[in-house]
């Protein structure tokens, strides 16, 4: 699995902006496409918000090929 280090600036970062920012997603289009296919795990869990608010210390997981954490 491939793992990113992302480090954030501000309190948080919305999902579909993450998705978008890290190249895993080309479009918004692309990043809702991708979330409300239910790959996206947060923490262990499944996240389904598109607009989730992200902080520092979460762990995103994409199809099971990406890892993402947040700093």
């Amino acid at each position: 699995m491939e793992e990113i280090e992302f480090t954030i600036n501000g309190e948080y970062i919305e999902l579909l902006g993450l998705l978008k920012v890290v190249g895993i997603a080309q479009t918004g289009g692309h990043a809702k496409m991708i979330v409300e296919d239910e790959d996206i795990i947060r923490n262990g869990e499944l996240e389904t918000r598109k607009r989730a608010k992200l902080i520092p210390g979460d762990v995103i997981e994409v199809g099971g090929e990406v890892r993402i954490v947040l700093k």
